[in-house]
């Protein structure tokens, strides 16, 4: 990582190994040196602090979405090429792409699905199959929890949840990495070709699930969607689309690495074998979160703190830094399940925090004190390796023994 005080320019490659596996030195450094700077890499301004991580989180100066307030011309964007439309037309319909009101609108839609006390029916479920997975490999006295364990649990969920078919897991899966991967920093022209073709893919397969819903509804809530649908007005079938493949991909996609950096860090903190408890859980969210950054847009002219941006500028707002900061959380390299507060920005905030939130809180809650009561001195076979995605944090594979 190379700092030049003066410009506050960084040069930090995201693909590093050492920052991949570790990248809480960095963020340090950048907190105790420039806290707000700009990542050469990326091309924009970014803030490491949690003070600035969760006001600008809830500041609606900036959003989520531009092209709403400024042209692709205003912007110097160039046409979306002609190879990538697919996935960008589909994206534009997305509750994580879009600003009020279509945010509020979509977010409506689906919010009262992912309510705390609506999703805490599903806690026999989940536990149901984390005994059944289990039961699966524990007498093999060793597994790779990532793919048995920590994977299945938040597919599973998700698809009965939305109502679809869980034998189609493994597409489903397959198409959700492929998809997600445009925003990794190791993008290239492979991983945008694989991207359109699982958007165009799992569109397809869920046009012809809602086929299927529609004349035969059920008790889930593709059914639900599409109800409201069909009363016209309030959604559209290419939002419905996108929206149902967006909960099923957000659904499991951060939830596998809480699941999997949380039974890392449990094993490595020594807190495998205590009774755990709320405390546990949200520390394990602050301590080592699936997402370490995420962006916004300037929405209009902003000077903040004496930063002056421009109305289209991007801004990086790093959250793995904010839940690390010291001047947040006291000795926030220690894991400390008593910690109270505990304001973590894991799931965001503002208008844009997690609407899943709650299923993947049930979902550690539930899953993890199975695992390690099931399989008593579990224990790492080895040191695992954070997978090269940045953006994203979580592991390559989780090999384990007991």
């Amino acid at each position: 990582m190379k700092i030049d005080r003066t410009s506050r320019s960084v040069s930090l490659d995201p693909r590093d190994p050492g920052f991949v596996n570790d990248p809480y030195p960095a963020y340090h450094e950048l907190r105790k040196t420039v806290p707000v700077f700009k990542w050469e890499q990326y091309g924009y301004w970014c803030f490491a602090r949690h003070e600035d991580v969760a006001a600008l989180l809830r500041d609606r100066r900036f959003g989520r979405q531009i092209l709403h307030v400024m042209s692709r011309e205003e912007l110097g964007w160039a046409e979306t090429p002609p190879n990538l439309k697919p996935f960008y037309d589909f994206e534009q319909h997305s509750l994580l792409e879009t600003e009020p009101p279509v945010h509020t609108r979509l977010r409506g839609l689906v919010n009262r699905a992912f309510l705390s006390r609506t999703v805490e029916r599903l806690r026999p479920r989940i536990a149901q199959l984390a005994h059944e997975l289990i039961d699966g490999f524990a007498d093999k006295r060793e597994t790779d929890l990532l793919e048995s364990f920590a994977t299945p649990i938040p597919i599973f969920i998700i698809a009965e949840l939305l109502g679809v078919p869980t034998g189609e897991g493994s597409r489903l899966l397959q198409w959700s990495h492929d998809m997600v991967a445009m925003y990794q920093a190791r993008r290239d022209t492979e991983i945008e070709r694989k991207a359109v073709a699982a958007t165009v893919a799992f569109s397809d397969f869920m046009r012809g699930l809602v086929r299927e819903r529609r004349a035969s509804p059920g008790d889930d809530l593709l059914s639900q969607l599409i109800a409201t649908e069909m009363q016209g007005n309030s959604l559209s079938e290419d939002e419905l689309i996108t929206t149902a493949i967006l909960l099923l991909n957000a659904g499991h996609e951060a939830t596998v690495h809480a699941i999997g950096n949380g039974v890392k860090a449990l094993i490595e903190t020594g807190q495998a074998g205590a009774r755990l408890g709320e405390g546990h859980f949200e520390e394990l969210l602050r301590y080592d979160a699936p997402l370490h950054l995420f962006t916004r847009y300037a929405l209009e002219d902003v000077n903040y703190g004496g930063l002056k941006l421009r109305k289209g500028e991007t801004v990086g707002l790093l959250l793995g830094a904010a839940n690390r900061d010291p001047e947040r959380f006291a000795e926030p390299d220690i894991f400390d399940p008593e910690r109270t507060p505990n304001p973590h920005v894991s799931f965001g905030a503002g208008i844009h925090f997690c609407v899943g939130a709650p299923l993947a809180r049930l979902e550690l809650n539930v899953a993890l004190p199975i695992l390690f009561e099931r399989l008593p001195g579990l224990k790492l076979a080895g040191p695992p390796r954070y997978r090269d995605a940045y953006h994203f944090h979580g592991l390559e594979s989780l090999n384990t023994i007991w």
